[in-house]
């Protein structure tokens, strides 16, 4: 069962950052920089991270590598050192079938986390109510997080009926609609509203090409003679793990603008304007092959990261894809938080300092 602390933050809607990986130019875990995105983020006012998702790599998982149970060590140890005031949502990401499933969520479970992102890429060919079933085993150890991957980068189409029996399903707590795709976007959030359970689920937008439209929409559909609206109430996003103190202002500023209908145009306006910021970043010119290294090149700009490195050295930027990222960096700079991040990064170092030199140093 969630907290109660935690479970209201997740339905009033926040901003959870996909947690990057940070390596050395050997492809060894840089651990310094790990935890200083880590720090980034809480910093950031970020309501959440999550870990062992898409954006911190699949191959953290692959023998040899083995950082999965590492990254999500010291990624929670980072936010309990921080002694944050205020709620902070911890999810896992868990892949696989279910035997892996199961044991990934244990290890998050371990280490203190709240939710589970259950990421159904490994399920190509098992027909709908196996995954039913797979989803109701993790559930009974960690509350879940639904996952709708696209299937450009290895989802798969689930039907609606799919959806109704994945929401009815006890300790589904919030699912992530990344299916850059409208019409599988109204098929899940039209079957959470047809579920006995939709004021028990909180919905996130993954689609990054559309985030700003998803948190404005007020979905609204006919159900057993009554109308039932339901809304995005933050996101869960790559596209977030970079300018996030500027992802956090937005969210806050499209909850004001629909409590008080106003600014509606200018922020479907803005809508267009993350979207081209995501395109440059996300790579979908290339059918997303630089998604991952674009958020780095986006963090090492900012001295967040020291370079673009993954663990797949095939995955770089795309042909024109550092340009791209120029372009939308001088075409936004109300979107960029470059002056926040230079006042971290040195406010970071300072405090780092203060702590290797003890407490005679003050």
């Amino acid at each position: 069962m969630l907290k109660e602390e935690i479970k209201k933050l997740l339905f009033e809607g926040t901003v959870i950052p996909a947690h990057p990986l940070a390596l050395d130019s050997n492809l060894k875990l840089n651990e310094e920089r790990q935890r200083g995105l880590t720090r980034y983020y809480m910093a950031s006012g970020a309501g959440g991270v999550a870990i062992g998702v898409h954006t911190t790599q699949f191959e953290i998982r692959d023998p040899g590598v083995d950082l999965y149970e590492k990254l999500l060590a010291i990624t929670s140890d980072e936010i309990n050192k921080a002694d944050l005031d205020r709620p902070f949502i911890k999810v896992a990401g868990i892949v696989g079938l279910t035997d892996q499933a199961l044991a990934e969520a244990k290890i998050a479970v371990k280490y203190g986390y709240d939710l589970g992102l259950v990421s159904m890429a490994a399920w190509k060919h098992q027909s709908e109510d196996e995954i039913i079933a797979h989803v109701k085993s993790v559930a009974e150890i960690i509350p879940v997080f639904g996952f709708y991957l696209q299937a450009a980068i290895g989802g798969r189409v689930y039907s609606y009926d799919f959806w109704q029996k994945f929401a009815d399903i006890p300790n589904v707590c919030a699912i992530k609609v990344a299916a850059f795709n409208r019409y599988q976007t109204i098929d899940v959030v039209r079957a959470v509203c047809a579920s006995s359970r939709r004021n028990e689920i909180a919905l996130y937008t993954g689609n990054d090409d559309n985030i700003v439209a998803d948190l404005l929409t007020p979905f609204r559909f006919s159900i057993d003679g009554r109308t039932i609206e339901k809304r995005f109430v933050g996101g869960l996003l790559g596209h977030w793990a970079v300018w996030t103190e500027k992802a956090v202002r937005l969210l806050a500023f499209i909850k004001e603008s629909i409590a008080s209908d106003k600014n509606i145009s200018e922020l479907m306006s803005m809508n267009g304007e993350v979207t081209d910021m995501n395109a440059a970043i996300f790579d979908p010119a290339h059918q997303f092959h630089g998604c991952i290294t674009g958020v780095h090149e986006v963090l090492r700009r900012q001295g967040l990261l020291e370079g673009i490195w993954t663990l797949n050295p095939k995955e770089t930027l795309s042909p024109g894809q550092y340009e791209e990222i120029a372009r939308v960096i001088d075409a936004y700079p109300h979107l960029i938080d470059d002056t926040f991040v230079n006042a971290f990064l040195q406010n970071d170092a300072d405090n780092i300092r203060k702590e290797e030199a003890g407490p005679l140093s003050s």
